[in-house]
Parts: C-alpha cells; structure tokens; sequence
C-alpha cells in the first residue's frame, strides 16, 4: 500500500499507534548539575502509567545519562517519551516561568473515575484547549475542577492553597495527577491532602502551582483577582524548603 505522507507518496509501513490514537505515556522533568532531579520517581511514574496502557517500557537510564552527556547540558529540561513502538529521550532548555502566576478557572472539568486518572498520558488534548483559554485571559494556567465540584489541578500543575495558617492540596481522589513535586512538597512541608470545592481556590489566603519545571510558583490572580498575597508565609517556606532539597539531593 501507498501513503501520504509529509507531502510525499511512500510505501506503506506500520504507523505507531502513539501516533494514530494518543496511546503514550510521558515524563518530563528537570536536568540540574547534568543530573536529572528526582529521576527514581518519575521512572517509577512512568513505569505505573505504561502499565495503565499495556505499554512495553525498557530501562531508560542509560538512554537518559547518554543523552545529557550527548548534548552537554548542565541544566535543561529532559523528557522521556513511551508509546507501543517507540521510545524517545530528549532535552531542551528550560522554560523561564514568571515569578508569579495568574491562573483562570477552566470550564471543564476533570473526570475524576476517568479510565486514565493519575496517567501522565500523551494525548494532551484536552490540556491544550484549557491553555489556549487561559492565554486568551491573560493567565499562564487553567485550574480545572473535577465533576463534584472540587479543586483538581492545573494542566500541567498541582495546587496547593493555604487558609487560616494550614496548607493543603487536593487528593488524588479528586482526579490529580500523582505530581513529583506535589509529593515531595507535602513531604518538606506536611501540607494536608483534603478534598475541597473549586471556589476555595478564589477564597484562599495564599496559593501555589508545583511541577517539575516550576517548582514553587506563587499564585497572584485567580480570575483576575488578586489573592492577599504572592507568596504568601506558607508559600516562602515550601518554596525555601524545595530550593534547599534541588541543592542538597537530586534524586530524593
């Protein structure tokens, strides 16, 4: 058989799966000092995602130190591709957030008993759309909700918000992708996992958005409005606690 492909007519060869359907996995994740930061965690994320899909997934280790070696990079950011017929590692430098962030509420909301809850999967479709709505906003993020009504997570970010003094996070119940950074944030911080509406984010003392590219980013707006601070208290102490963590141990 012939196909089109790339503006040209070639033989007909098997087309990756990841391709046609969006059945991938995926991890990105900081390379700091030519060493990727938390790489046993997010292998091990990997590792469960892949499962989820019935994916194959070979030890990527030496593929990730030979390809920073490859390119010589120092700090970069680093991502680790899975499909059924491909795998694929590579670098690229890392994006320079804004000190703080101004996020809008999505209208969309998470599934949170969805088939791929807590799969960092690659079919992003949904994520893109919600980016495409907070950009025509203003905002760098969209927070979504989950079909209860409660807080879930950004597109590409946990939450955490603080009121009255105690700091917490949505549960992974509520429909939240297991983040790296959100796991070893309530590790430093002892940040309580609690389900709550998606109106308290609006309403909190002080908030923050964690990845594994933007650490600790302070939350200024939420739909334009201003939170009482950015940071906050609780916000400089995890974002203190991180910074010390990134300089003392890579791989936590």
């Amino acid at each position: 058989m012939t196909v089109w492909l790339n503006g040209e007519l070639v033989p007909y060869s098997p087309v990756d799966a990841g391709f046609l359907t969006g059945a991938g996995v995926f991890e990105a994740l900081k390379v700091l000092r030519s060493t990727p930061f938390a790489l046993t965690r997010h292998l091990e994320r990997l590792a469960a995602s892949a499962a989820r899909l019935g994916l194959p997934l070979p030890d990527v280790r030496l593929a990730v130190a030979e390809v920073i070696a490859a390119n010589g990079v120092v700090d970069g950011r680093l991502r680790i591709t899975v499909t059924a017929e491909t795998v694929l590692v590579s670098v690229g430098p890392l994006t320079a957030w804004p000190a703080v962030a101004d996020v809008v509420i999505a209208p969309w909301p998470r599934n949170e008993r969805g088939a791929l809850v807590g799969v960092k999967a690659i079919s992003h479709g949904e994520n893109i759309v919600a980016m495409a709505y907070a950009a025509e906003r203003g905002a760098g993020e969209a927070v979504l909700g989950n079909t209860a009504g409660n807080l879930c997570e950004g597109t590409s970010t946990n939450v955490f918000l603080a009121a009255g003094g105690r700091l917490f996070t949505p549960p992974l119940s509520a429909g939240c992708l297991p983040g790296v950074t959100r796991d070893l944030v309530i590790d430093l911080t002892g940040a309580d996992e609690l389900a709550v509406p998606l109106t308290a984010l609006a309403e909190a003392d002080e908030a923050f958005l964690t990845s594994s590219t933007r650490d600790v980013q302070p939350i200024r707006l939420v739909d334009g409005v201003a939170l009482p601070a950015a940071p906050g208290r609780l916000t400089r102490n995890a974002a203190s606690a991180f910074k010390d963590l990134l300089a003392r141990d890579l791989d936590p």
